[in-house]
């Protein structure tokens, strides 16, 4: 397994649409790791590919508390069925948008299908922070970034920050 380098914020590649994954081969079994892998070096709760510059719909997540098993989950595919009328607000922060974090407002339950990496086609409901976490990585899937779903006010401050950090890191280059 290797850890990945992250992309960050401003980058491009974060706006992409990912491609579904296809046929499950040993190329996206080693990406899963390397996923799973990055996540817990970070560390953090949930990766889509293309935080890795990967643009396949594969997520990573795994919410367990520090001292507690790890349980990590493969999503291949991912999509939100269905999502419950009330909401929740949480801080959510991204490996993507390092040091940044901001309320978030998003339905409380969700029922998620995907595809485990033994092409198993799962349903699961999940609330509270799984949840949260699965709706956050899925909209990675499809250029979303949790930022986008602030006041317009303060995500033109954070992409202000990020742009001049980017650009003072270029010139030192």
């Amino acid at each position: 397994m290797t850890i990945r380098p992250l992309v960050i914020l401003p980058d491009a590649r974060l706006r992409e649409v990912s491609e579904p994954v296809g046929t499950i081969t040993g190329e996206v079994r080693k990406l899963a790791a390397d996923m799973l892998e990055t996540m817990y070096d970070a560390p953090g709760v949930g990766l889509a590919a293309i935080q890795v510059g990967e643009p396949t719909r594969i997520v990573t997540v795994d919410t367990s508390k520090e001292k507690e098993a790890r349980t990590p989950l493969v999503l291949l595919d991912p999509e939100i069925v269905w999502t419950s009328e009330e909401t929740r607000s949480y801080e959510e922060g991204c490996l993507s948008i390092p040091e940044y974090y901001a309320e978030v407002l998003r339905p409380d339950r969700v029922r998620v299908r995907f595809r485990t990496l033994d092409g198993e086609v799962v349903e699961q409901e999940a609330d509270g922070l799984l949840a949260t976490c699965l709706q956050h990585e899925i909209d990675h899937l499809n250029g979303v970034l949790f930022i986008d779903h602030i006041s317009k006010l303060k995500r033109d401050r954070v992409l202000k920050k990020f742009s001049k950090a980017a650009k003072r890191g270029q010139e030192a280059a």
